[in-house]
């Protein structure tokens, strides 16, 4: 079996070393970088299955490291940072991580949060390798091989958890989900703190669809009770 390969890329050396030291144990083999440079070439030279990525690293600061992995993978990011605000962390959420600790933190917490990620991944790789059909609906498609969305012939741009969330109600068209069913089938964990990060997701998703200048509208709210396709 391929052992996991996992990217932790922070300039703080002991917490870097002592993160690398819990993921040893638990089977996975870490790979440590001290910037955001040297992050992106760890990436394009090995095949990393996770990131894990302090915010602000010297050269290129986490938000650049993940815009840039966004540009070519769909690998699960979790952030670390000190910055503790709600907006910091729904910031990092939408720039395309997949989840978000404060410093300090507990090191057993972050490892069961990677054990989650990566069972969510590869969930859904299973899942899209099982279901290849492209969906359709008003002038939009998705395309689940490529994890694409085009709008009126027009590729749009989509983070993997607008992506995920998107896929999740077009292929149940009808079905309403609520905040919290997202939140644990995107997410892949128990729901927590995770209603105002599914919001904010599902209002960039909806811009990024144009449905403030189209009258299509493909998510549509059902008030009291959550999420549903309208396709």
């Amino acid at each position: 079996m391929k052992q996991i390969t996992i990217l932790i890329a922070d300039d703080e050396t002991e917490i870097a070393e002592l993160i690398a030291l819990h993921l040893t144990k638990e089977g996975y083999r870490p790979i440590v970088a001290s910037d955001g440079q040297e992050a992106m070439q760890v990436i394009q030279t090995h095949a990393i299955d996770l990131a894990i990525l302090d915010i602000m690293m010297p050269k290129l600061d986490g938000y650049e490291v993940t815009r840039q992995i966004r540009e070519q993978h769909n690998m699960p990011i979790i952030f670390l940072s000190a910055k503790t605000s709600d907006l910091d962390k729904i910031s990092g959420l939408v720039m395309g991580a997949d989840d978000y600790m404060t410093k300090p933190f507990n090191p057993m917490e972050l490892v069961a949060r990677v054990n989650a990620q990566l069972r969510r991944s590869i969930q859904l790789n299973q899942h899209a390798a099982a279901s290849k059909s492209v969906l359709q609906a008003g002038g939009l498609v998705i395309y689940p091989d490529q994890r694409s969305v085009s709008l009126y012939g027009e590729t749009i741009e989509l983070t993997p958890k607008e992506f995920d969330i998107l896929y999740l109600l077009a292929s149940h068209p009808k079905k309403v989900y609520s905040a919290e069913n997202i939140f644990q089938q995107v997410w892949g964990e128990a729901y927590y703190e995770g209603g105002n990060t599914v919001m904010v997701h599902i209002r960039t998703l909806r811009k990024k669809l144009g449905e403030d200048k189209n009258k299509n509208k493909f998510i549509k709210t059902v008030w009291g009770v959550g999420y549903t396709f309208n396709g």
